[in-house]
C-alpha cells in the first residue's frame, strides 16, 4: 500500500520557496519559515504570487513531486510534475477503453455520485430527526434515487450529463438546510462559481480544487493521462479526467464543508468580498481549511472494493490505481468509490 505523505500547502502569499540540499526552504521576507525534507513531502500546493525557484522545481520534477500553483482564491493555475510513469501503451488503451466504454464509465460514476449524496443526506437526516417529515429533501432523495435509474437507460453520455445537472439541482436547492446550526452565519441558496458570490460557494469552490489536484497527481502517479477523461468534454489544459473521478468523491467535499460550517470553524471573517461581487476565503480562512483537510485525510476509511481500511487521502490513489487496472483489462470493470 502507497504511504500517506504531507502535502505542503503555501498560503502566505509572499512566501518564497527555494532548495537546500534535500530540503524545500520557505522563506518570507529572506527569513527561513520552513524546511521539510522531501522524503516527507507527496506533493507542494502553492498559493503564493512570488512561486518557487527554478532548482527546486527541477528537484520535484526528479522526484515525482507535483507543485500544483492555485490562486489564492482557488483556482487552479499550472502545474510542475515529472514524467508520467507508465508507457505510452497505456495511454492508447486509454483512449481506446474511455471511446469503447465512456458511456458505461459515466453511467457508473454518475450512479455513485447519486447514491454518495443520498447517504450524505441520509446521513444529516439521522442526527437531525427535525428534518425527516421536510418535503424538499424526501423529494431530492427521490429525484436521486430515480436519477440511478435513469442514468442506466440512457443510450449517450450527453443524455447521462443532463440527468446530472437536474440530480444536483435539486440537490444544491436543499443544500443550505443541511447546515443545521441555527447560529451558524451563512445562508446558501443556490451554486454559483467563477466566481463564487457567497461564503458556501467559496468554501465548495476552494475544497473541490484541492480534491481535483490530489486526483490529478494521483492519475500522473500511475501513469494515466489527467487530461483525457470520459465523461467530462476534453479541452485544452482542463483535467478532464481528474474532474471525472472527483464527481464519485464530492459527497467527501461537501460533508467536509457541512461540517466546517456546523462546527462554526469557519466564520465571516475568513472570507473577503470583492467589488465585483466575488467572495473568496481569506488568508487566515484557507490556512483553517488546509488543516483541517489535512487531518481528514489522515483518517482511516473503509475502502469498499478492497474491504480493508485506508487512510482518506489515500483513496484518489486507490482509485486511479483500480482504473489503470481497468484500463488494461486485469479487472473486468472500474469499480466507482460508493459508500456504504
Amino acid at each position: 500500500m502507497r504511504r500517506l505523505l504531507n502535502t505542503i500547502y503555501i498560503t502566505n502569499e509572499n512566501m518564497y520557496l527555494t532548495l537546500d540540499g534535500e530540503n524545500l526552504v520557505c522563506k518570507l521576507d529572506g527569513e527561513v519559515k520552513l524546511r521539510v525534507p522531501f522524503d516527507n513531502i507527496e506533493g507542494i500546493v502553492c498559493m503564493n504570487y512570488i512561486g518557487c525557484s527554478p532548482a527546486l522545481m527541477g528537484k520535484c520534477v526528479g522526484k515525482m513531486i507535483p507543485i500544483n500553483f492555485i490562486s489564492p482564491q482557488g483556482k487552479f493555475l499550472a502545474k510542475v510534475c515529472g514524467e508520467t510513469k507508465g508507457n505510452v501503451f497505456l495511454r492508447v488503451q486509454q483512449i481506446d477503453r474511455f471511446r469503447e466504454k465512456g458511456l458505461e464509465l459515466t453511467q457508473n460514476t454518475m450512479a455513485a455520485k447519486f447514491s454518495n449524496t443520498r447517504q450524505l443526506i441520509k446521513r444529516t437526516l439521522h442526527d437531525n430527526p427535525q428534518l425527516r417529515a421536510d418535503a424538499d429533501i424526501l423529494q431530492t432523495l427521490d429525484v436521486l434515487n430515480d436519477g440511478i435509474e435513469k442514468v442506466f437507460e440512457a443510450e449517450q453520455i450527453e443524455s447521462v450529463v443532463g440527468i446530472e445537472g437536474n440530480c444536483a439541482q435539486n440537490y444544491f436547492s436543499i443544500f443550505g438546510k443541511l447546515i443545521t446550526n441555527a447560529d451558524v452565519p451563512f445562508s446558501f441558496e443556490f451554486r454559483n462559481k467563477r466566481p463564487p458570490l457567497d461564503p458556501v460557494n467559496a468554501l465548495l469552490s476552494f475544497v473541490y480544487t484541492l480534491a481535483a489536484s490530489e486526483y490529478g497527481a494521483a492519475l500522473e502517479t500511475v501513469g494515466l493521462d489527467s487530461y483525457i477523461g470520459f465523461c467530462h468534454t476534453l479541452r485544452s489544459g482542463r483535467r478532464s479526467l481528474a474532474f471525472d473521478l472527483v464527481e464519485e468523491a464530492r459527497c467527501i467535499a461537501e460533508r467536509f464543508c457541512l461540517t466546517l460550517l456546523n462546527l462554526k470553524i469557519i466564520g465571516l471573517s475568513d472570507f473577503e468580498n470583492q467589488i465585483s461581487g466575488a467572495v473568496w476565503l481569506n488568508a487566515d480562512g484557507r490556512k483553517k481549511v488546509l488543516t483541517k483537510w489535512q487531518e481528514r485525510k489522515r483518517m482511516d476509511m473503509l475502502h469498499p472494493y478492497l474491504n480493508q481500511k485506508i487512510p482518506l487521502g489515500l483513496l484518489p490513489y486507490v482509485q486511479s490505481n483500480l482504473l489503470a487496472k481497468y484500463v488494461r483489462g486485469d479487472i473486468e470493470a472500474y469499480p466507482p468509490y460508493v459508500q456504504k
